[in-house]
């Protein structure tokens, strides 16, 4: 798909050329060569104002057989040296847009006029490929006639004077959105056609694509293991729950392993605490946790990076029958822990209970959970960033400098013993399961660490960050893909 030449020519076909221009007004090698070629016109169309050097804003004009690549498309970037990776990510992501809506299937970029003193050409390729990807993803509907592009973008040149690997980066870029954009796919899709047993499906696929172990657990292990909290939950629902663990063994030793944790509540209406009514057709994105680690799982198979990972998915739908837990239920964790419910539609720490405890159990040496599961963290946060518990401060870091590289903000909670005093207001069992609407993504998060023991160990909460009402330059509105380049990175750079 990708593609490195030193110069673009008067001979060279592509369906459009991109070129960025900076506000300093110099030329970088390859917009001097279009300027050249068509000559001297790029200059004249930006002293006539009809080319925009603001960050972000695109112009079109035609070569008219003045070269064999048809149409040139500027990129204003605004100050050069100021750029960001998080500003490439985002230009890449119009200049994506830009190609789906044109049906642009040969584009070629002009990658010089992106590099600064902090930027290099190989991050620069890393960006695009993960920005031109993330960008052009397509949610999937099912109506009967649909309005899908019948081209896409196939081959991409990327022209440049430096000599770094600029193909391997682009693609190790697109590797990590390949990964986020599976969680989007799994996120998006109705609950109906994605239960989880589908879930365990999409598990076997990953599987036999890269070579996984894979085991699923049904619930006649989950009631000899004693996971009473994951069993309490599915007791509503006529789909039966699974347990989904996939391994990949990435060194010749089983040590320093990295567990993954994702929530898979393939649809959530609370329960006996029934959700209302308006906005519960996307509580099939209650999974987005799952999601995200099973994206996790799709970049690491594509990477393959020298470490051991465990993948854990507790997956159940939280529905109402005649058997379904009930508010003042007590139940046994895998742990031997009761928990007095409070809140059936605080489930999803409860299936997480006994998740985290069967990761240690495989012999993880770290911990990271990932949930849809408060809306209190939504309130403190809103969509923009995920809220984070920890035991663990080393290990907190290190996640945290994954998500900044992935362009996904996070943000650490409290977790001082004042709220973890909440957890033990039962008077009947050893935690409560809902103390409360105060401090509420802070219990939540921590009623889970109640069940890692001294695992370094990370929570991250995307309920607000999982799903978008409104399109962004890197995607579509739904589904977002939180957490599955973090993970990626933090899996690629752990040692």
């Amino acid at each position: 798909m990708y593609t490195q030449a030193g110069q673009f020519s008067k001979e060279t076909t592509h369906d459009v050329l991109v070129v960025g221009l900076s506000k300093n007004g110099h030329l970088d090698s390859g917009a001097a060569t279009v300027n050249t070629l068509i000559n001297g016109q790029l200059d004249e169309l930006k002293k006539q104002g009809l080319l925009s050097t603001d960050k972000g804003e695109l112009r079109s004009f035609f070569t008219f057989g003045q070269a064999n690549t048809p149409t040139i498309l500027t990129l204003g970037l605004g100050s050069k040296d100021e750029l960001t990776t998080e500003d490439i990510r985002e230009l890449a992501g119009k200049i994506g847009k830009k190609a789906k809506a044109d049906r642009v299937t040969n584009l070629a970029i002009s990658l010089d006029a992106f590099t600064n003193d902090s930027l290099s050409s190989q991050e620069i390729a890393f960006l695009f490929g993960e920005g031109l990807a993330l960008s052009t993803y397509e949610v999937v509907d099912y109506k009967e006639k649909s309005n899908k592009p019948d081209k896409q973008l196939e081959s991409i040149t990327f022209y440049s004077e430096s000599a770094d690997q600029l193909v391997e980066a682009a693609t190790e870029g697109r590797a990590y959105a390949t990964g986020a954009n599976y969680t989007r796919t799994l996120v998006n899709t109705p609950a109906n056609l994605l239960t989880p047993t589908d879930l365990a499906g999409e598990a076997e696929k990953l599987a036999d694509k890269y070579g996984f172990k894979l085991e699923v657990l049904e619930e006649e292990d989950m009631k000899r293991l004693g996971m009473g909290a994951l069993l309490a939950v599915t007791a509503g629902s006529d789909q039966p729950a699974k347990l989904i663990v996939l391994t990949y063994q990435g060194t010749d030793k089983w040590e320093n392993a990295i567990g993954l944790v994702g929530k898979g509540i393939t649809f959530d209406a609370g329960g006996i605490s029934l959700k209302p009514a308006a906005g519960m057709h996307e509580m099939k994105m209650d999974m987005g946790g799952a999601g995200a680690v099973l994206g996790a799982m799709e970049s690491i198979g594509q990477l393959k990076p020298d470490v051991n990972v465990v993948a854990v998915i507790p997956s159940a739908e939280n529905m109402i029958n005649g058997s379904a837990l009930k508010p003042g239920d007590v139940v046994r964790a895998m742990t031997g822990k009761t928990i007095e419910i409070r809140n059936t539609d605080a489930e999803g720490r409860l299936i997480l209970a006994d998740a985290v405890a069967y990761a240690r159990q495989l012999g993880v040496d770290y911990l990271v959970d990932v949930a849809t599961l408060t809306g209190a963290v939504v309130v403190a946060l809103g969509d923009y960033t995920t809220g984070a518990i920890t035991n663990n401060d080393a290990w907190m870091k290190k996640v945290t400098e994954a998500s900044e590289v992935a362009g996904e903000w996070i943000w650490q909670l409290p977790s001082h013993k004042p709220y973890k005093k909440m957890l033990a207001t039962s008077n009947v069992a050893d935690l409560n399961n809902a103390p409360g609407r105060a401090g509420g993504s802070i219990t939540a998060g921590l009623f889970i660490g109640e069940f890692v023991e001294d695992t370094p160990w990370v929570h991250l909460d995307i309920a607000g960050t999982a799903w978008q009402d409104k399109a962004t330059a890197n995607g579509p509105a739904g589904a977002t893909g939180a957490m599955a380049r973090t993970l990626t990175r933090l899996v690629v750079s752990h040692s």
